[in-house]
């Protein structure tokens, strides 16, 4: 028999509330975490609102060692401390035995990008001695999951997965897989990108996909499936979960948010940055990971949507619910994180499984705000404005990335 997975941790650090707590009090009312940037002057340019998260990083790295590493880091370590905490784990009095049962599956788009662009700077401005000794290894993508385990001992496989804006709905699904099949028992998972940096802000522009017509109004400037949205608004955070075997965790006593029933991806090969107009390939994710769950399309209640509030990818992702779900698609009541926090790059699945598990215990889905004029083209339920009371037992959440990926999860409430 198939070995099952629990999520039995939560920890959270977003632009609308740092805390497990703080985070779904604001994203349950609808409250905004957008705001004019603050990490770089960006008063010329044309977009001027991100998803900033009001974070104290000495709390999380020392300050002497933090001109070596990425933002990344420190806003990983704040969420996978809170992560370990609620779920009753204490690495610090664990054996050497028990922290190689222990593994780390890290989703990042950028991840430390942000670092390297600083390190650029300081040497083309021809301040060599103030760049970092650590400079090579702290660009690397593979030392973010590095600090992680090196932080709480943990000496399981430690992995980073970059695949966009599908990254940690990957690494979730990896360490989901891992567990299943006996590799491991116990995996930390999640995301975290921290792609507020003037070089990276400015490649965004160059691509015209960033809302620019809020900059007085922030909090308005995120508009999934809205007829007048312009485009995503760029943000930061980590959102980390321990997950897992079921049957451990219950023999532990465990309070277990949800199980992870399955997983699917595919690649439409099509563009490096376009979707395929048909939306056939997310329809066939979300179909796979609905498969391996044994669900049908009518036995899910709430979608967690991408919604990044592009042109492009609502039209388009609405197409592929429709096709992954039928005429359910229009009883299914789904809503886009994005609307509340913006785009956190890869570490956006990551969000919207938090958001959907803590809409499974409580039993309030959040809302997509900004909804005021809905696109014709986008006529599914988007819980508009204001969050919905439902019973969600089965979710799907839902990830579309740069390459033509597509990724999903099912999600399932354990009573």
């Amino acid at each position: 028999m198939s070995r099952r997975v629990a999520i039995t941790g939560l920890g959270v650090v977003s632009p609308n509330g740092v805390g497990r707590d703080n985070f779904w009090a604001a994203t349950s009312r609808g409250v905004s975490g957008i705001r004019k940037i603050t990490r770089f002057d960006a008063s010329p340019c044309a977009v001027q609102v991100a998803g900033e998260v009001d974070f104290h990083e000495k709390d999380y790295v020392d300050p002497k060692d933090r001109p070596h590493v990425s933002r990344v880091v420190p806003l990983s370590r704040a969420a996978v401390e809170e992560a370990l905490s609620d779920a009753g784990l204490d690495a610090r009095r664990m054996s050497r035995d028990e922290l190689r049962g222990i593994g780390v599956i890290l989703g990042s788009g950028g991840g430390s990008g942000e670092f390297s662009e600083e390190q650029y700077r300081l040497y083309y401005e021809g301040r060599h001695k103030q760049c970092s000794v650590y400079v090579i290894p702290s660009s690397t993508m593979g030392t973010l999951a590095s600090e992680i385990s090196m932080r709480f001992g943990f000496r399981g496989l430690s992995h980073v997965v970059t695949t966009g804006c599908t990254s940690s709905t990957d690494a979730l699904g990896y360490a989901y897989r891992n567990i299943k099949a006996g590799v491991l028992d116990t995996i930390v998972a999640g995301g975290a990108d921290a792609p507020i940096a003037p070089l990276i802000f400015r490649g965004f522009l160059l691509m015209r996909i960033m809302a620019s017509k809020w900059n007085e109004e922030p909090h308005r400037a995120s508009r999934p499936f809205s007829r007048d949205r312009d485009g995503f608004v760029l943000a930061e955070g980590a959102w980390f979960f321990v997950l897992e075997e079921l049957e451990r965790a219950r023999a532990r006593g465990a309070r277990i948010y949800a199980e992870v029933a399955g997983y699917g991806s595919t690649c439409e090969a099509y563009h490096r940055v376009r979707l395929e107009e048909c939306g056939e390939e997310p329809a066939r994710a979300m179909g796979l990971a609905m498969e391996e769950a044994g669900i049908t399309p009518g036995g899910v209640q709430y979608i967690n949507y991408h919604g990044t509030s592009t042109d492009l990818n609502d039209r388009i992702e609405t197409r592929a619910v429709r096709l992954a779900f039928q005429s359910h698609a229009y009883r299914l009541a789904g809503s886009s994180l994005k609307s509340l926090i913006g785009h956190p790059q890869g570490a956006c699945g990551a969000a919207g499984v938090a958001a959907t598990i803590l809409a499974m215990q409580s039993g309030v889905a959040p809302p997509t705000i900004n909804l005021d004029t809905p696109d014709p083209e986008c006529d599914l339920d988007y819980i508009p404005e204001i969050g919905r009371r439902i019973e969600i037992e089965y979710a799907v959440a839902n990830c579309i990335a740069f390459g033509s990926k597509n990724s999903a999860l099912v999600l399932r409430r354990i009573d």
